[in-house]
């Protein structure tokens, strides 16, 4: 072959060659450009339509406005303070910036890590009881728990004790309040604070990732909720009833300081905080401590919850996060690996998925904008209709509903799904802890009732209607059917009070177990009743 064809040959390959790249670079381009298109289609189509009825999308719209600081509960001294000793003063800047300068101060002492347990001895201590349960607390436990000296320090061949003692043991009771009195001066300072108007918690609500917002204040109230609830038992028993009584009041106050949190960890925090101080309030009306005067305090505490609108707050606060880190990672698809070491177990098994920090780049958009379509359109029409706020009730079966469509839409994995996957498996169990919360809180109410009409008629009555309107305005129904709760007195002068639970069945007021002990909400009913006499 001479030169002039071989060139020319050579010339032509060449084009063809530019030409078929050409051709696959547009057809890659035309590849992204219909995602991207089909993506961001769906989703502002979705977000359009519910806009058109009143529906919000992003984070900003359900963050708690400003208040006034000198009213603010979250901002007194021991808070500051507080979080500074958790945060150290570096990251503590993240949530009050210069408001309360340092001035060289690097050491700050946590006046609110109230343990009713010695250091590092979580899970070591007496076990508490549990109302649900229809079990007490058994203060005998923990007087020798208190008085038994810690183990040995490896460096020190004295064993201390972490909680005043008495050098001769007093009543269980006031063994237990002497070793509590250390926070005393804490307690104090936070119930003069919880007659301040306004609480809001300085959250980063503007930090580009959501999922990285500092909550060490959680963890300090639902520990006040132990000492409270261990320290208003033992006031109970020792005959000191007002005092129980502002114990109690100030726990359930402390629930209401995080209400206005569009987080969803605050309001499952809350309910389980409201879980451990009704145990005082269930002792108390087992052994008949509380007055009437007392039980109408307890009532208007308890009036003020209200885990329906709060459901629908934190469902969405889920939807607003979900649209910003769905956001945030389109813009940052590098950070994919890093989101999904939050995930459980279905992050676990998409993980194979995702690419690395550099090939995420090549994600196209609309695959970030088809999983946010997706979240947004389970959330509208199944998570966040779980709660009825007109009726006051949540619905299992819609619950079940959901969980049937969930799994059939992340069963394969998907780049469709691979965010779907991490961010909605649980939400089903907490409309459940929701539920359980506002049944609990009903229930006690009616138990309260019933216990005044006891103080006026030396027994229970015949029927719950009997409590309206001198012990009860209104009576609540099951939150589950909105039905009746169903009540019925028993041959010992006491009675049985319950929901059908999350099973919708009437099991008879019996409650259902796990194998570790723990009481299973998914079955059985959801009953108040007292250990037999």
């Amino acid at each position: 072959m001479n030169e002039e064809p071989k060139s020319l040959w050579k010339k032509s390959w060449a084009a063809r060659t530019l030409f078929a790249l050409a051709c696959l670079i547009t057809l890659i381009a035309l590849v992204y450009a219909e995602e991207d298109w089909r993506g961001w289609h769906a989703w502002n189509k979705f977000k359009q339509e519910w806009e058109a009825k009143g529906e919000h999308f992003d984070f900003a719209s359900v963050v708690p406005p400003p208040v006034p600081d000198d009213q603010n509960f979250a901002l007194v001294p021991i808070w500051v303070e507080s979080i500074k000793a958790t945060l150290g003063p570096e990251r503590a800047r993240l949530w009050y910036g210069d408001k309360f300068p340092d001035n060289g101060r690097t050491n700050f002492t946590d006046r609110l890590a109230l343990d009713i347990v010695r250091n590092n001895d979580w899970g070591n201590g007496p076990t508490n009881g549990d109302w649900a349960k229809g079990t007490v607390i058994d203060l005998k436990s923990w007087q020798a728990y208190y008085r038994a000296p810690a183990q040995t320090n490896r460096n020190s061949a004295i064993a201390t004790n972490e909680f005043p003692i008495a050098s001769q043991p007093q009543s269980p009771a006031e063994d237990v309040l002497l070793a509590l009195s250390k926070y005393d001066p804490a307690i104090e300072e936070l119930r003069e604070a919880s007659r301040l108007s306004y609480s809001r918690f300085p959250l980063e609500y503007d930090k580009d990732d959501l999922a990285a917002i500092l909550l060490p204040h959680l963890a300090k109230l639902k520990r006040c909720s132990q000492v409270l609830q261990l320290r208003a038992i033992a006031e109970l028993q020792n005959g000191q009833t007002e005092k129980a009584l502002a114990d109690v009041t100030l726990a359930l106050q402390l629930t209401g300081k995080i209400r206005t949190e569009p987080c969803l960890i605050s309001h499952l925090v809350r309910i389980a905080m409201l879980r451990i101080i009704l145990q005082p309030v269930w002792e108390g009306l087992a052994e008949h401590k509380w007055s009437d005067e007392q039980l109408v305090a307890l009532d208007a505490e308890l009036a003020k919850l209200d885990f329906f609108p709060d459901y629908k707050l934190a469902m969405h606060s889920e939807l607003g996060f979900q649209g910003g880190e769905m956001d945030r990672l389109r813009r940052h698809p590098e950070h994919l690996q890093d989101f999904w070491a939050l995930g459980g177990d279905e992050a676990k098994s998409s993980k194979q998925l995702l690419p690395g920090k550099i090939t995420a780049h090549l994600i196209p958009a609309g695959w970030f904008y088809q999983n946010h379509f997706r979240c947004a359109r389970m959330m509208m029409e199944y998570y966040i209709p779980l709660a009825n706020v007109n009726q006051d009730t949540f619905s299992p079966d819609l619950a079940r509903h959901c969980d049937a469509a969930l799994t059939a839409e992340i069963k394969s994995a998907s780049p469709f799904n691979m965010l779907e996957r991490l961010m909605l498996p649980a939400l089903g169990n907490a409309a459940k802890k929701f539920a359980y919360g506002q049944a609990s809180v009903n229930l006690a109410r009616v138990a309260i009732a019933l216990e005044r009409y006891r103080l006026a008629h030396d027994e229970y009555p015949e029927a719950l209607d009997m409590l309206v309107p001198q012990f009860m305005e209104k009576l609540p129904h099951d939150i589950i059917n909105g039905q009746p709760l169903h009540y019925r007195r028993t041959s010992d002068g006491q009675f049985v009070l319950y929901s059908v639970g999350w099973n919708e069945t009437d099991d008879g007021g019996e409650v259902a177990f796990k194998k570790d002990g723990a009481v299973d909400i998914n079955n059985g009913d959801w009953v108040w009743r007292y250990p037999a006499k």
